[in-house]
């Protein structure tokens, strides 16, 4: 099973990186100001996590491929790693999909 793992910015701010059963970083989130609404995005990824239309799958300038997990409201809530591969891509939206609704939070 995955786990969010919740850090502090040397700004102070908070952040959280869902990883996968093997420790790879497969999903990243934007500093937030309180560790509270920190937990609200870990709370939105596993919510939105479960439905296809909220990824969101780029090619970015450079030719890699990656993904954006969004809200209802249309927010990133969490990006990818860049990926070789379109199927690298689609291997990590599957494995967001599959450890983010039951993964535990730590902190680090």
């Amino acid at each position: 099973m995955g786990k969010f793992v919740l850090k502090v910015a040397k700004n102070g701010q908070f952040y959280f990186n869902l990883k996968a059963d093997n420790g790879q970083v497969i999903l990243s989130s934007e500093q937030y100001t309180t560790k509270s609404a920190c937990n609200n995005g870990i709370s939105s990824v596993k919510e939105n996590a479960k439905l296809d239309e909220r990824f969101d799958s780029k090619q970015s300038s450079n030719g890699k491929f990656y993904f954006n997990l969004k809200a209802r409201n249309g927010q990133i809530i969490g990006t990818s790693e860049l990926y070789e591969s379109a199927s690298g891509r689609d291997n990590g939206i599957n494995s967001v999909k599959k450890n983010a609704p039951d993964a535990q939070i730590v902190e680090e």
